[in-house]
């Protein structure tokens, strides 16, 4: 049900053959990018916050990075709190490791994170634990109809810096 409603999600644009369906686990940041042949940064990862209202708020990450709570009660005014796997199928309509910001069962606030905007391209999951679609970075903002960027994550930066510099000294 899940993977179907987001295939019905990218029909709007035409994007539902552009969905890649896995023959293994692409359950977690590292499956995924085995299975897609990327660094782990490039998946993008969805996670489930308590909102205000009963309402889940989504936040849309890069792979490498870690949500700072500090950051997260800045920017929202209440403290980080994930969902946990029942209440994301719940809020969501899909379990955990296809958690992804299309084809949700409730409208819910979708937010993405700075740390994506390094990368062109990134991988999402689709609604199953064997689905991504690779997306433009302005891709994913539109077809996740995104509230906005915001700046709740740390760890990236430092992985980033890394990078500059093993590239440099090569």
């Amino acid at each position: 049900m899940s993977f179907e409603s987001v295939k019905v999600h990218f029909k709007q644009w035409n994007r539902e053959q552009d969905i890649m369906e896995f023959e293994t686990s692409s359950a977690t940041v590292e499956l995924a990018a085995e299975a897609i042949g990327v660094i782990p940064a490039r998946i993008a990862k969805t996670l489930s916050f308590r909102g205000d209202e009963e309402k889940a708020i989504l936040i849309v990450a890069a792979g490498d990075a870690k949500i700072d709570n500090k950051k997260f009660r800045q920017t929202f005014g209440f403290k980080a709190r994930m969902l946990n796997p029942d209440e994301v199928l719940e809020q969501t309509g899909h379990a955990i490791g296809g958690v992804c910001p299309f084809g949700l069962a409730n409208d819910l606030d979708v937010c993405l994170d700075v740390s994506m905007k390094r990368f062109h391209t990134l991988f999402p999951a689709c609604g199953s634990s064997n689905s991504a679609i690779e997306l433009a970075i302005d891709e994913l903002f539109q077809y996740s109809f995104a509230k906005g960027w915001v700046d709740v994550c740390k760890g990236w930066q430092e992985a980033e810096r890394e990078e500059k510099l093993a590239q440099h000294s090569i």
